[in-house]
């Protein structure tokens, strides 16, 4: 009996060793896996991932797009199919990976018409941030948006000034008028009525009341005559006004291009930045209009890629404009007076504000229009209504702080001075 507990103990202790064991090393292999799926060397962290991104739409989203090949390859889980150091070294110095005979790099210089990757003096954090942005897109699904119906240039004018309150009076008077003409011949109606019961009515009094209305007495009156002059003088008076108040004003004005540039494909479809091609809208006055070579930095690959035998013509324009060193001679769309000072860098850098605000949904138009009428009166409003951004920026500390002690609204660009004649007129 003491011989068969023994054994049955040395049994269930040989056991517990077995489990204990088979436990610990389970426990370690989910921990190591659980590591290297955590710490890949990718950060997390909501801010690197924020910078990631605004790195990427500044620098990488012009060629490349997360779920879909643009010019260059889609980078969907690239950081599963390269080491994070193989992507710091591609960024750094595409050509110096190829030299070295990395297959993966050889295979994609083939791949995309020998065209080389510019290179990019990122710091490690920095790269770090973009592959985490990557990263955190990859994993997001895919959802398509069928595009909105897009606005003719014709719907884009609004009737705007003094001749709209005019047409407002005009509309209002020609009710009235109608109003009173209808309660007249009410009135008349009804007196006619109470005449025709009464019996010692003079002789006279029953001619006029069962006189009929002669139209064409009516027509020769003073009184109609008086009302198709007082309606001619308002027409031609609106008319006068509207002129007045237009000129200058080219609102719905689409120009023909010598190039068929379409923003819709490239801004809209491709997502591709506008400050890409407009360099100058956050350091100068002028966005600036980009330069044929701009254009070939994606265009010298774009036929290869997209498997097209040839170019079109209207590529082959640009290619002939960098071969001959010739300007292209692009129509100015939107012009302001020479006695009106606008700044881009001060409204899109400082201000933050998105071009679509002032040229309307650029990325739907094929050709593009004026979308906002760019008047004194619709810039004064826009300063009325738009609220300075204050955030993060010392020099407003003591604006706010005053501007706060005299009223609880937000600070508007006209508290700053906004409206101020210098601002625009110097």
């Amino acid at each position: 009996m003491l011989k068969r507990d023994c054994f049955y103990s040395k049994v269930g202790f040989f056991s517990s060793r077995i489990i204990l064991s088979f436990s610990l090393i389970f426990t370690l292999f989910l921990a190591v896996n659980t590591a290297q799926a955590q710490d890949d060397g990718i950060p997390t962290d909501e801010a690197v991932i924020k910078a990631g991104e605004k790195l990427f739409l500044g620098n990488c989203k012009v060629c490349h797009a997360i779920q879909e090949r643009v010019i260059g390859p889609a980078l969907k889980d690239v950081h599963e199919r390269r080491e994070v150091e193989w992507i710091t070294a591609f960024i750094r110095n595409s050509q110096k990976v190829i030299q070295s005979g990395d297959p993966y790099a050889v295979k994609l210089y083939e791949e995309y018409n020998k065209v080389q990757m510019t290179s990019f003096a990122f710091e490690d954090s920095e790269i770090l941030s973009i592959i985490a942005y990557i990263k955190d897109e990859s994993s997001k699904e895919v959802v398509k948006v069928d595009a909105a119906p897009t606005d003719s240039a014709a719907e884009a004018g609004q009737e705007e000034g003094p001749s709209k309150y005019l047409t407002i009076i005009m509309v209002g008077l020609v009710i009235v008028l109608l109003l009173i003409l209808v309660v007249l011949g009410i009135i008349i109606g009804v007196l006619k009525k109470y005449l025709n019961t009464k019996e010692n009515i003079a002789d006279d009094d029953k001619e006029i009341v069962g006189q009929k209305v002669d139209l064409q007495r009516f027509v020769k009156s003073n009184a109609f005559l008086g009302i198709v002059a007082f309606v001619f003088t308002a027409i031609v008076l609106k008319s006068a006004l509207d002129g007045i108040f237009t000129v200058g004003v080219q609102q719905g004005y689409q120009p023909t291009q010598p190039i068929a540039f379409s923003h819709k494909i490239h801004a809209g479809q491709y997502e591709i930045d506008c400050n890409y091609c407009h360099t100058g809208v956050n350091k100068s006055k002028s966005a600036n209009i980009p330069s044929p070579n701009i254009c070939m930095n994606c265009h010298s690959a774009i036929p290869n890629v997209a498997g097209k035998t040839g170019v079109s013509p209207e590529i082959q324009k640009i290619y002939d404009a960098v071969e001959t060193d010739t300007p292209i001679e692009w129509v100015r769309v939107h012009n302001l007076p020479d006695l009106a000072y606008f700044n881009h860098a001060q409204h899109v850098k400082v201000g933050e504000i998105e071009c679509q605000t002032c040229h309307g949904p650029i990325q739907e138009m094929d050709v593009v229009y004026q979308y906002s009428p760019l008047t004194m009166g619709w810039c004064i409003n826009c300063h009325r209504e738009t609220d300075v951004n204050t955030k993060g920026n010392e020099y407003y500390d003591k604006l706010v702080k005053l501007h706060g002690e005299t009223s609880k609204n937000p600070m508007k660009v006209e508290d700053i001075g906004g409206l101020e004649c210098s601002k625009c007129h110097y």
